[in-house]
């Protein structure tokens, strides 16, 4: 076996609706490398987002072999997967998924609390620290309804880092952010991603993609293109000529 931190083998799921089979994914073989950043795209249909539930262990293929972190996810019960997602694997979605009328602080600790071995204090300063990371350290005991969307996705953010996971699965991640937010949060990706976190993005916007190390196309359940990014992006450089950009537009 490779040192992948995703490495999936002829991947197929199969959805039956009464004498009706769909085939969402069609054989699918990838290798996810430590610290990748990777851009999973495709039209509605494509099967990007059953690769995805398969890949954060929220479904399981029909046929096919799923390694995580070396650890083969086929083998295992229903109990033991949602340890694994809980301890390997973290969320960010597009909703953002915060709880209203709870903290920043306290979403962000939530991953935590399934963890019987922590304290309180250690559980509160892994979460502080991990708000540190995103820039929110002073908003921790801000509410949801208190933060712009852009925060409420760094929160998100700062909770799937919490659990120190082995790779952050995100999904349309800035499909409910304008153009700066947008780049304020590849910021932090690309940033996470420099510090030696693996990254996998869905997105349907190849502006996104761009900041990105690899782009996977799939269409019909199957990958049709796999490139590597050549001159990737810089997000936070781009973020600082939006003001000079605005400006401009005034005069």
């Amino acid at each position: 076996m490779n040192n992948s931190i995703i490495s999936v083998k002829n991947l197929v799921k199969i959805y039956r609706m009464g004498d009706v089979e769909v085939h969402a994914l069609r054989g699918v073989n990838l290798d996810i490398r430590p610290n990748d950043f990777v851009a999973i795209m495709g039209k509605s249909g494509s099967g990007k987002s059953t690769f995805m539930n398969i890949l954060g262990c929220l479904d399981v293929p029909t046929r096919g072999n799923y390694f995580l972190d070396q650890v083969d996810v086929g083998s295992m019960s229903n109990d033991q997967l949602a340890n694994l997602r809980n301890r390997k694997i973290g969320f960010v979605f597009q909703s953002f998924n915060l709880l209203s009328r709870t903290s920043a602080l306290e979403n962000v600790e939530l991953p935590l609390m399934y963890n019987k071995k922590i304290s309180s204090k250690e559980m509160r300063d892994r979460s502080l620290k991990a708000l540190e990371s995103v820039g929110l350290a002073d908003r921790a005991h801000h509410f949801p309804n208190q933060l712009s969307g852009g925060e409420q996705q760094r929160v998100a953010i700062a909770r799937s880092l919490v659990n120190d996971p082995v790779v952050i699965l995100a999904d349309e991640p800035t499909g409910n952010l304008d153009t700066r937010t947008s780049l304020e949060v590849m910021a932090i990706f690309q940033s996470l991603n420099n510090q030696g976190i693996t990254i996998v993005i869905v997105t349907h916007e190849a502006d996104i993609a761009a900041f990105t190390k690899r782009n996977i196309t799939f269409r019909d359940g199957k990958i049709i293109r796999e490139v590597e990014v050549n001159g990737q992006r810089n997000a936070r450089e781009e973020l600082a000529l939006i003001p000079v950009m605005a400006e401009e537009d005034e005069l």
